[in-house]
């Protein structure tokens, strides 16, 4: 993951929605009994190239939803949004889970299922085309995509990392 050392975002004053991908309920056996506890992942963006994912754990539901949030806060990129859509085709891997993902024309949609569709969606990419190969763990899946999105690159950012002005980067 070389291209996402420069795109680490700030939080200040920006308004991020979040989305719950996923509520897990854990139990710890004790002497005493069972305690049940949740883990809650949680995606935030600002609809507009900006996206981050935190993990939340708590005794209570909404409790490890906000602590999601918080951590979701802490770890935002920003992603290169051309069009409504991404400017290359990306694989990526975490875990078990595999994903592509691949620029759409305009009036395509989200063609993308579970947890790839809140990352995409808060990412603010409107048309695209995703596939989910391997594991469907949505802890590894929303991981991958979000290591896919941090490893795009626009024509612009190319040209300036290759020292080349933005006609040579489509000649060659």
């Amino acid at each position: 993951m070389s291209g996402n050392i420069n795109k680490k975002v700030k939080t200040s004053d920006m308004e991020l929605k979040d989305r719950l991908v996923a509520i897990n309920r854990v139990t710890k056996v004790t002497k005493g009994g069972r305690t049940f506890s949740f883990s809650a992942i949680v995606v935030v963006g600002n609809e507009n190239g900006v996206v981050g994912w935190g993990l939340g754990k708590a005794s209570e539901v909404t409790t490890a939803i906000a602590k999601g949030v918080e951590a979701a806060k802490k770890n935002l990129i920003k992603v290169p949004v051309i069009n409504g859509t991404i400017p290359h085709e990306q694989n990526a891997k975490f875990g078990g889970a595999r994903v592509f993902i691949k620029p759409a024309s305009s009036g395509t949609g989200i063609k993308a299922g579970g947890a790839m569709r809140a990352v995409l969606e808060s990412a603010g990419v409107h048309n695209i085309l995703a596939k989910s190969k391997g594991s469907s763990n949505p802890h590894n899946l929303v991981k991958a995509t979000m290591g896919a999105l941090a490893e795009l690159r626009d024509a612009y950012t190319v040209a300036e990392h290759r020292g080349v002005s933005l006609e040579k980067v489509f000649k060659g």
